[in-house]
């Protein structure tokens, strides 16, 4: 895939209006094994709170150039793209000064398409585009959706989650009439799922039943190895690699890779 101009990127939009849903996680341990399999991976972090930053190894409160200049047109994806801690994998970093760019937004032109635009400098190398959402369904989500051509959407095992998702999928109809027609639902994942509980198999049972094709086979268990590897700035993999939720994204980037219909396995992961 690499090198090859006449394609672009697929772009992905990991969101949830949600906070604490896993989000951040997945952005940065599916991107990890995507690009330890020869994919090279851009992440975007379009999250204040800069988790995926610092969960790669990135400190958010050095002085740099990020995601809030590349909104704004100060500078192109290109120039700020910055190594993680995994081989293959890049990142847009965010800060904290994010966060008003929401209201920032609302008074320039084009204000829904600043992040699609932006988007056309991603590096012709790159064979993927994760973008880290914040938990809102405010501007910078809608920059996010515009931008992509698929949504993941991480789901907790409990009693809201389905509230929750209607309403995200009344704001992805939205976007699809008004601004990106080819945005498409590219998977629900569930995400803390303890198997020891009745309610994690119902909300399980309840959204499969709800949205049959649209599911990840892949259950992102509770694991304290998840919870503890963005501390050291490392994904999973490279954190504990034998751990379930190593073992847990491993598959979940296999299943990815496949709706994504980009070829697997290219090479072997080297945690």
């Amino acid at each position: 895939m690499a090198g090859d101009s006449t394609r672009r990127a697929p772009v992905v939009a990991v969101v949830n209006q949600k906070g604490g849903v896993g989000k951040t996680t997945t952005v940065i341990n599916a991107g990890a094994v995507i690009a330890d399999q020869g994919h090279p991976v851009v992440v975007v972090d379009l999250d204040p709170q800069a988790n995926a930053t610092s969960g790669l190894g990135i400190d958010p409160g050095r002085e740099r150039a990020g995601v809030y200049e590349v909104l704004f047109g100060a500078t192109a994806v290109g120039d700020v793209l910055m190594a993680s801690s995994n081989p293959g994998l890049r990142v847009v970093p965010s800060h904290r000064g994010l966060a008003g760019a929401e209201v920032e937004l609302t008074a320039e032109p084009h204000r829904e398409t600043r992040l699609r635009d932006a988007l056309g400098t991603v590096p012709e190398d790159v064979d993927l585009v994760l973008l880290d959402c914040p938990p809102s369904l405010g501007l910078l989500t809608v920059n996010a959706i515009t931008a992509a051509d698929v949504m993941l959407v991480p789901l907790q095992a409990e009693y809201f989650a389905l509230e929750g998702l209607s309403n995200l999928l009344e704001t992805q109809q939205l976007v699809r009439a008004n601004l990106n027609p080819r945005l498409e639902l590219g998977g629900i994942l569930l995400t803390q799922f303890d198997s020891r509980t009745v309610l994690a198999w119902e909300v399980l049972q309840e959204v499969r039943r709800a949205y049959p094709d649209r599911v990840f086979r892949t259950l992102i268990p509770r694991n304290v190895r998840l919870s503890e590897a963005p501390s050291h700035g490392l994904p999973v993999t490279r954190y504990d690699p034998s751990c379930r939720g190593a073992v847990a994204y491993r598959e979940l980037a296999e299943e990815l890779l496949g709706r994504l219909r980009l070829p697997a396995a290219l090479k072997e992961s080297t945690p």
